[in-house]
């Protein structure tokens, strides 16, 4: 009984503090479309959501009930207390980040792989395990150089750093610890790929300095995300390819231009109101506009790569799947609402599967003819 007076005054409370938010409004926060609601500013919703899940935890622990769930969210929240602001500072809770970071590797080991086989799951899992590790430690570099910016905005003041979970020094050991286990994996790789990919630590200390000196630090973001497709190629290889792996990272880079002004459209009042610049502040009305030029050369790039690797029709249909898939994500994206940009961002994990299973399927569609011409 004690419980259940507890649970129910902790959400009585939390209700009362938006008259607009019902105890039901909490129970299914992700889904509501209460129009009030949803006209808030995008950092008064945050702040609400991140109290209704701070609620259900609450119920669920007093109620002595646990809810099974794999979400990454889920993962971190059931991860002990001490640990869970290192697993949020590496974004661990939000893997859409490392999604975007693996992929263009995958790409590059399975266009790597001989005629007619799949590609090397050892390196997949290997770059795996580094993307994770990357991801992490580039999202806490971030948060080091951005500690007093985040403090000024809702939606980011809960960072670990900024709220004062984690101090620069604990976040500076974490750094080192993650970077460690990064080096650990990048020895698994021939002597060429060690080189290739230490020389892309100065793009991953550097990025998060480039929103406060250009409004193109998408452009950054790029460079350092898709360096996979460097590496995934010479990891498999012994060396680059270039007439393959120059094509493939430029058109990563283009991937990222796209996805992350898109993005950066949910945070363009924030980022006035702090000082920093992107590629949305840029092409405010005319993004729309850029990112078609951006999906025009990303496909030109694939084309490229795709006729340097000699890859085969199933390549080529996926190629058409994905630009599809671009203009309907360019022209359907409301820029001028933040959970559109949201929705149409994430749907960039599904592109890039699409381009590795049509790479898969071509190499595989590669082994056929070979065999039928002999």
């Amino acid at each position: 009984m004690l419980c259940t007076e507890l649970s129910r005054r902790v959400v009585l409370t939390a209700t009362r503090s938006h008259p607009c938010l019902s105890i039901c409004s909490f129970r299914k926060v992700a889904t509501t479309r209460d129009d009030h609601f949803q006209q808030q500013p995008r950092s008064t919703r945050r702040t609400f959501y991140n109290k209704a899940v701070t609620t259900q935890v609450i119920q669920s622990h007093l109620s002595g009930s646990r809810s099974f769930s794999l979400s990454p969210s889920a993962v971190v929240n059931s991860a002990p207390a001490f640990v869970q602001p290192y697993l949020r500072l590496m974004r661990l809770d939000k893997p859409i980040g490392t999604w975007l970071l693996y992929l263009p590797c995958t790409w590059s080991i399975a266009l790597a792989a001989e005629p007619g086989c799949l590609p090397d799951l050892g390196m997949l899992a290997l770059f795996g395990t580094g993307a994770v590790l990357m991801r992490g430690a580039g999202c806490t570099v971030n948060d080091m150089w951005d500690k007093d910016f985040d403090k000024q905005v809702t939606r980011t003041a809960s960072r670990p750093i900024a709220s004062g979970e984690i101090s620069q020094f604990q976040a500076l050991v974490f750094l080192g610890g993650q970077l460690s286990l990064a080096l650990g994996v990048l020895l698994c790789l021939n002597y060429y790929s060690i080189a290739l990919g230490a020389s892309s630590l100065c793009l991953v200390i550097t990025y998060p300095l480039m929103k406060r000196i250009t409004y193109w630090p998408q452009l950054v973001l790029g460079l350092t995300f898709n360096w996979g497709a460097l590496l995934g190629w010479s990891a498999v290889r012994g060396s680059c390819d270039w007439s393959v792996c120059l094509p493939l990272y430029f058109s990563g880079v283009m991937w990222t231009l796209i996805y992350d002004t898109i993005y950066a459209h949910q945070d363009k009042e924030d980022d006035v109101k702090v000082g920093v610049k992107s590629t949305a502040l840029r092409f405010q009305d005319q993004t729309k506009l850029w990112l078609s030029g951006f999906t025009a050369a990303m496909m030109s790039g694939l084309v490229v790569a795709g006729v340097s690797a000699q890859q085969t029709l199933p390549y080529y249909a996926a190629l058409t799947a994905v630009a599809f898939h671009l203009t309907h994500q360019i022209y359907s994206v409301d820029i001028n609402k933040a959970e559109d940009c949201w929705k149409e961002f994430s749907s960039n994990r599904n592109l890039g599967l699409l381009l590795l299973f049509g790479i898969v399927a071509g190499n595989f569609w590669k082994k056929s003819k070979e065999t039928a011409e002999k």
